[in-house]
């Protein structure tokens, strides 16, 4: 069973209405015949192509490379493939395009048959081409540019950052050895003081002798906190010594002691629940010390300092109660970092500004945290929580 063959346009149309300019030439160039996507594309009728040199549409560069290089070229070689050539049109513009050609023998003579195509969309591409390789080349030299300015702020960095370690070290042992050594004397002048007051006085002496006496506690206090403040920075934090205590008794005991050194304020003390802890009994002391110095420095001293001890089965807390000024929002967010004050108003009730940071401290090294609650009319509340307690435990 036979098909018809599909039914082509005939040589003629093929020729002339190709999707590329068509010529036949001479050897010498001149022009036998030219279809008419070339016309078009070049301007010329085709009459007037007819006789034509190729060379002549040329520009004057093309005219030199065609006959530097593919004149010569179809003459040894017989072919050339993808000459770009620049071609004048008949309005004097400058038409690029891509030439193929071939040498053929006939009986007649020899012919160049050349196939020429339009560049103007592969010249965008190429255009667009180079464009964006030239992005992408400033592209990595900015991120080669930036990763070096980075790699460059890291080492000062890392650099500036050791030099400070190194400065906050020293700083904080100097601060460590010079607490420690000023505990001697000290301990001298509080010794020299009770002697003294042992011995008749008169009211003058007396009162000098207990200015003397409570200046050294405070200086004392004062010393005590910067041990605990270069433990806590430079070693591994507070030490403590837990073991099965009487919670309730041990702030009672505290409070009594409070009482003599603050004689201005009024000390109550709360217990709720029984049962025993596993506390450290001076560090819980020195945090309620802390916590009571504070209430006396910016509290009403007016009203009463409240100091309650709660035990219950799985916790035990000591919080501390006044009636002072609310405690700004701002304030909050940093009142437990050291040398953090509400105010800067001087009292001998304040020390260096650590007593807050201490007692966190000492909460965390139970495992235990703090908290404080201020609003007007309610007062400020210092929460310390020491969780999972085992009486048990020795």
């Amino acid at each position: 069973m036979s098909t018809d063959a599909p039914s082509l346009p005939d040589p003629q149309t093929l020729f002339e209405e190709a999707p590329c300019g068509l010529v036949v030439t001479k050897e010498d160039g001149t022009i036998l015949r030219a279809n008419l996507t070339f016309s078009h594309w070049i301007g010329f009728s085709q009459p007037e192509l007819c006789g034509k040199r190729f060379q002549e549409l040329l520009t004057m560069g093309g005219r030199i490379f065609h006959q530097t290089h593919w004149a010569p070229l179809m003459q040894m070689q017989g072919s050339v493939a993808e000459v770009k050539l620049d071609l004048v049109h008949r309005d004097k513009r400058t038409v690029t395009m891509l030439l193929n050609g071939v040498r053929r023998e006939h009986a007649s003579g020899s012919f160049y048959e050349l196939a020429l195509f339009g560049t103007t969309d592969r010249d965008k591409y190429e255009r667009e081409l180079v464009k964006a390789r030239k992005v992408a080349e400033d592209l990595l030299r900015e991120k080669t540019a930036t990763e070096t300015a980075l790699q460059n702020a890291q080492d000062e960095l890392k650099s500036a950052y050791e030099i400070a370690q190194r400065r906050a070290s020293f700083a904080e042992q100097m601060v460590a050895i010079v607490s420690h050594d000023l505990k001697n004397p000290l301990t001298a002048i509080k010794m020299a003081s009770d002697i003294l007051a042992r011995g008749e006085r008169t009211a003058k002496e007396t009162r000098m002798l207990g200015h003397i006496s409570q200046s050294a506690d405070r200086a004392e206090r004062m010393i005590a906190d910067l041990l605990d403040f270069t433990l806590a920075k430079v070693g591994s934090g507070i030490a403590i010594s837990p073991s099965t205590v009487d919670l309730h008794k041990v702030v009672s005991q505290s409070v009594g002691e409070l009482r003599i050194a603050f004689p201005k304020a009024t000390l109550l003390h709360n217990a709720i629940g029984a049962g025993r802890a596993y506390l450290d009994a001076d560090r819980v002391q020195q945090i309620i010390g802390n916590l009571v110095a504070n209430s006396v420095a910016y509290g009403d001293l007016q009203q009463p300092i409240t100091i309650t001890s709660r035990q219950e089965e799985y916790e035990a807390s000591v919080s501390v109660h006044n009636q002072g000024p609310v405690i700004p929002q701002s304030l909050k967010a940093i009142l437990f970092e050291p040398m953090t004050r509400g105010t800067e108003t001087d009292s001998d009730a304040r020390s260096v500004g650590l007593g807050l940071f201490i007692v966190r401290e000492i909460a965390k090294a139970h495992e235990g945290h703090v908290s404080v609650d201020s609003s007007t009319g309610s007062g400020t509340t210092f929460d310390v929580h020491f969780p999972a307690i085992d009486a048990d435990r020795e």
